[in-house]
Parts: C-alpha cells; sequence; structure tokens
C-alpha cells in the first residue's frame, strides 16, 4: 500500500517517468531503446543481459545490416520512434560501429531540419551528426507538446544518448573518432574495447593469432589482419556477458536515481 502510494506521488509530481514501465505483469525502472546492425540484435543478448542487471525493459530497434544512415533516415522518416512514445525513454544507446570515420563530416548543418533527406551511404559523420541533433531536439521540443508529460517544462524531457565502441579494439578508425564524437557532445560512451580484456596489439600466447578469433563465429579482414567479427552470440557466450557487464557498468553511472 505504501509502495503503491509513494509511486502515485512521484508520477504525479513527474519525478519517476519510467518506473511504472510495464511488459505484462513485470514492472521496470527503466526504459532502455537501443539502434544498431548485426551486432545490436536481440540474437546477441549483451544488451537484453545488461538491462536485466539495470531492471530495464529493453526496446531493442537492431537491424542486421543496417547502418547509421538507415537510423537517421528512419528517424528524419518518423518511423524510427513516435512522438507518443518517446517520453517512456529513459536512454538512447547508439551502436553503429562500421569501420569508418563518424566525426569528421563535410557537410555538416546546425540544425536537423537543415539536413537534405535521404542521406546517402557514405554519409556516415553527417548521419550520426543528425541522429543526435534530432533526438536531441524532438526531447526538448515535448516542451510544447501538450500530450507530454514534460508539457511546460523549461528543459523539455532530457535527452540521453549512449554511444558504444566496437566490441574489440581493431577497428580503430571508429573507435577514435566515436571517442571524439562523444567528447563534442559530451555524450556518455560505453568504450567495450578499452574493458573486453585483450588487444590487438598482443597476439594470443597459444594461438599466435588475433585473441578476438577465439571469441567470435567468423572472420573479417582489417588493414591484412585477420580478426573476430561478430562474437559468438547467446547468453551462454562469454563475450555477450562480458559486454552486458561493460554497458550495465556505464549505464548505472549515467542513469537518473528515479
Amino acid at each position: 500500500m505504501l509502495r503503491n502510494t509513494l509511486l502515485a506521488f512521484l508520477l504525479l509530481v513527474g519525478l519517476a517517468p519510467a518506473v511504472s514501465a510495464q511488459s505484462g505483469t513485470e514492472s521496470y525502472r527503466y526504459r532502455l531503446m537501443l539502434a544498431g546492425a548485426s551486432f545490436s540484435t536481440p540474437a546477441n543478448s549483451w544488451f537484453e543481459i545488461g538491462c536485466r542487471r539495470l531492471n530495464a525493459l529493453p526496446v531493442n530497434k537492431g537491424v542486421g545490416g543496417g547502418s547509421i544512415v538507415n537510423l537517421a533516415n528512419d528517424m528524419g522518416a518518423g518511423t524510427f520512434y513516435s512522438l507518443a512514445g518517446l517520453d517512456s525513454i529513459d536512454a538512447f544507446v547508439i551502436m553503429h560501429v562500421h569501420e569508418r570515420d563518424v566525426f569528421s563530416g563535410s557537410k555538416m548543418q546546425d540544425k536537423p531540419e537543415d539536413y537534405r533527406l535521404p542521406f546517402q551511404p557514405d554519409d556516415y559523420a553527417e548521419a550520426f551528426d543528425y541522429a543526435i541533433k534530432k533526438y536531441t531536439s524532438d526531447c526538448y521540443n515535448q516542451k510544447f507538446n501538450p500530450d507530454s508529460r514534460y508539457y511546460g517544462k523549461p528543459f523539455g524531457k532530457p535527452a540521453l544518448i549512449v554511444l558504444t565502441t566496437h566490441w574489440h579494439d581493431a577497428r580503430t578508425t571508429y573507435n577514435a573518432t566515436v571517442r571524439q564524437l562523444a567528447d563534442k557532445w559530451g555524450l556518455p560512451l560505453v568504450e567495450f574495447d578499452k574493458y573486453i580484456g585483450f588487444s590487438h596489439h598482443q597476439l594470443h600466447p597459444v594461438t599466435q593469432d588475433q585473441y578476438s578469433l577465439i571469441f567470435a563465429q567468423d572472420t573479417q579482414v582489417i588493414r591484412g589482419v585477420k580478426h573476430g567479427w561478430h562474437p559468438i552470440r547467446g547468453e551462454a557466450s562469454y563475450i555477450q556477458q562480458k559486454m552486458a557487464a561493460i554497458f550495465a557498468d556505464l549505464m548505472q553511472r549515467v542513469l537518473p536515481l528515479y
């Protein structure tokens, strides 16, 4: 009885927007939305495991074969999320980790509406810039939406965007430039590559090959060297469990304490 009374009070004053997020009979403290490609789909499981650790509802929108360009175009078309559902999202996690420069674009615009859509396949930096500006703008503009719980609040809906590195450190172009992007915007960064437990700079002492190969289900060549591509998937996978721990640790430091 006391818990229900407290929950009703918090919802009334607008201090606990995600506490009542429900799926079936379960209740969650947070609702986290993930965008990404093959490393992010539910078959991997790091996001879902991490969300369980956080008592968060996972809203996994990962699509195999996609890219940040697809995400930006979907956001521009209004098909990636609805304004009606935006209020319930506590954090927007982006894991589009192609080995591209995501910082140094040549066609950056000041506002999301200044961009000419659709983005082209090579517009990686521009698409990242657009996605950040678009989500931030949509959240802020909830202050003008009479159907939003943030209607009339001076800050609108707080926009928490979280970026990630690749799962290991061999994608040096992406990992370096996503750090620049996170620094530019002051965004939290899930540093999978820093804490995964091995580096491409050193070979495995037994196999004399890249460490990532023993944890992966397939391979790719980066700058003439064979590396692990997609980590072994499923909740029993060591790498998925390790990524979940790294993810949950960062999120525990940046999510608000409702």
